[in-house]
């Protein structure tokens, strides 16, 4: 059961080679030069969505001549990193309302969700991506302070915003939330699945959940499985899997695989639509298609469940 610890991998979304230069983030005369830099790569993001090639759905990366004017119009321009082929920035188009009308774009691109087109991509750019929405996506959403409500301005080349009131001045870093996963099996053959009303028609799922304050990891699983189906975990068979940025919106994933005693599931139906132990056999023969079907192929809850199916 515990093979998978000598076998690690990244899961989609993670293990991006990039430099994050943390300490050239504060020299605008260098991140200028690097903005104009032969090489350069500009990832532009309209509404959490990035820019496509229609026929392809590869990447179209915008270079410093296509986003002149596009930066002189205010919209919110954050630096990632470096890599062997340059720097990288994000750029949010969010404000405009028809970001494909707009001259600096090149024709024949389409603005899409990344979950629709990951798997066309080498995992270095998958997170590179990842990482260009996440960040973007925090800053839409704290263009106010949380203490005073004044507005705040982004600093630090887009990796902090300052709250623009004298009095107040507050910093405010890039949040993302835990959450735990888990894999719930019975230390033989079965594990428990579960799924929610609102996902596609078939999808089943391993167990999920938001950290809580004052608690550990160990403690927010064995929370959410009580909550979720009854089961009660000791925290000694919690045991840590890997972990997955999931930037949709603000989330960085947990994984465990915890082992419950084979009792019957107390299903909590305000929290979900059902609920299940699934063995083995069933998963590997899974059609799925509307009948069931597993968790996406770029999410940590289908590792998780590969993983424990090739366990076994």
């Amino acid at each position: 059961m515990d093979d998978w610890r000598w076998r690690y991998r990244a899961n989609i979304y993670s293990g991006g080679r990039v430099d994050r230069v943390d300490h050239r983030r504060r020299d605008s005369d260098w991140l200028a030069r690097q903005l104009r830099r032969q090489g350069s790569r500009i990832i532009p993001l309209w509404r959490n969505r990035h820019f496509v090639n229609q026929d392809d759905l590869r990447p179209i990366w915008l270079d410093s001549l296509e986003i002149e004017a596009l930066v002189t119009e205010g919209h919110e321009l954050v630096f990632l990193g470096m890599s062997a082929s340059g720097c990288h920035f994000g750029l949010d188009l969010s404000t405009h309302a028809e970001p494909l009308t707009h001259p600096a774009l090149p024709d024949l691109g389409e603005f899409r969700d990344l979950r629709e087109f990951w798997s066309f991509l080498p995992p270095e750019e998958g997170a590179l991506l990842a990482y260009a929405r996440g960040l973007l996506y925090w800053h839409g959403r704290h263009r106010y302070c949380g203490i005073c409500g004044a507005r705040t301005r982004s600093i630090d080349a887009g990796h902090m915003r300052r709250c623009t009131n004298r009095d107040c001045q507050a910093p405010h870093f890039p949040r993302t939330d835990p959450a735990v996963i888990m894999l719930v099996h019975d230390g033989a053959d079965r594990c428990v699945l579960g799924r929610q009303k609102n996902w596609p028609p078939g999808r089943h799922s391993v167990l999920a959940g938001f950290v809580e304050p004052g608690e550990n990891l160990e403690e927010a699983v064995a929370r959410e499985v009580k909550e979720e189906v009854g089961l009660t975990l000791e925290l000694s068979q919690i045991h840590y899997h890997s972990s997955q940025p999931w930037p949709f919106p603000s989330s960085i994933m947990l994984g465990f695989w915890a082992r419950a005693e084979p009792r019957q599931l107390d299903v909590n139906y305000d929290e979900i639509e059902s609920a299940g132990w699934f063995s083995r056999h069933q998963l590997r023969a899974s059609p799925e298609d509307e009948r069931f079907c597993l968790p996406s192929r770029d999410s940590i809850a289908r590792r998780l469940l590969e993983d424990w199916i090739d366990a076994g």
